[in-house]
């Protein structure tokens, strides 16, 4: 009798153990994956703030900007950041599979954003004032990725250097008009020849080499002076020309002559004179022709 009753109290006390080791386990594993939700919940609050900044981050920098088609493409990509943002406000924390894919997607929005802001910067230059505008041009990069320091994924790009384009610059843009002698004429149906002269600003920051300068003389009916179906690319578009230059650019100040043999009637009017080059507008004048 004895010994069944200590049988039991020992099935007892190991069923007692076993119940105790087994809710000491569950106490754990609940106490883990209640740590790790809190991980995962503060990975997604993270990646929400996140994409929240580049979202604000593309509405700024639409303000700065006055390109037609950059702004649709701004717009196109806010819209995209603040849908998966929506998205990842819907998804729960323990979704690792969902929250792994919203993760990808946020590296592709963090380096689409980078490009813009390269671009936007080269936009935004004035070859004028090249010192102070590329200091004001690195202070709006600094301050467009200073709300993204502390997230750990955006350090590497506080490493990388932004790349300033530097496009060449047109001055003391000046139209004569000369006789069939050559000498200067202040009347315009003398004029047998257009003289424009300009100079090309000293860049030391711009790339050397040989450069095409196209000239577009604009009458004042709006039509192009040209010798042909003459075009260069500019904006996406093809746009006509009526005399193209080369010169071989060293950086330094250089004088640019170019001449427009007269052929075709001229009326007296406001003329304009449009320099481009590397694809950019690099400068133009208004001249009121007699």
């Amino acid at each position: 009798m004895n010994s069944k009753r200590t049988l039991i109290i020992v099935l007892i006390a190991l069923l007692a153990l076993a119940l105790a080791t087994v809710s000491y386990f569950l106490v754990q594993k609940n106490n883990e994956n209640k740590e790790m939700a809190a991980l995962f919940e503060l990975e997604k609050e993270e990646m929400e703030n996140e994409y929240s900044t580049f979202a604000n981050q593309y509405e700024e920098l639409q303000i700065k900007i006055n390109n037609d088609s950059l702004q649709i493409k701004l717009e196109r990509e806010k819209l995209k950041t603040q849908r998966l943002l929506e998205e990842l406000r819907q998804t729960k924390s323990t979704n690792a599979a969902e929250i792994a894919r919203l993760k990808k997607e946020l590296r592709t929005v963090r380096a689409v954003m980078r490009s813009y802001i390269i671009q936007i910067d080269s936009l935004n230059q004035l070859n004028e004032a090249l010192t102070s505008e590329n200091k004001k041009v690195k202070a709006q990069y600094r301050a467009a990725t200073q709300q993204l320091n502390n997230l750990a994924e955006e350090k590497e790009a506080l490493n990388q250097k932004v790349e300033l384009a530097a496009q060449l610059d047109a001055t003391n843009i000046r139209l004569e008009m000369k006789n069939k002698r050559g000498k200067e004429t202040e009347k315009l149906k003398r004029a047998t020849k257009l003289l424009i002269n300009f100079t090309i600003a000293k860049n030391p920051t711009a790339t050397t080499g040989e450069r095409d300068i196209y000239v577009r003389i604009m009458k004042p009916n709006g039509d192009i002076l040209t010798k042909g179906n003459y075009t260069f690319a500019y904006e996406n578009r093809q746009l006509q020309y009526s005399i193209r230059k080369y010169i071989e650019y060293t950086g330094e100040e250089q004088n640019v002559t170019v001449y427009w043999d007269i052929e075709e009637f001229l009326g007296a009017g406001t003329y304009q004179v449009f320099l481009f080059s590397d694809g950019k507008l690099i400068g133009s004048q208004e001249f009121a022709l007699k």
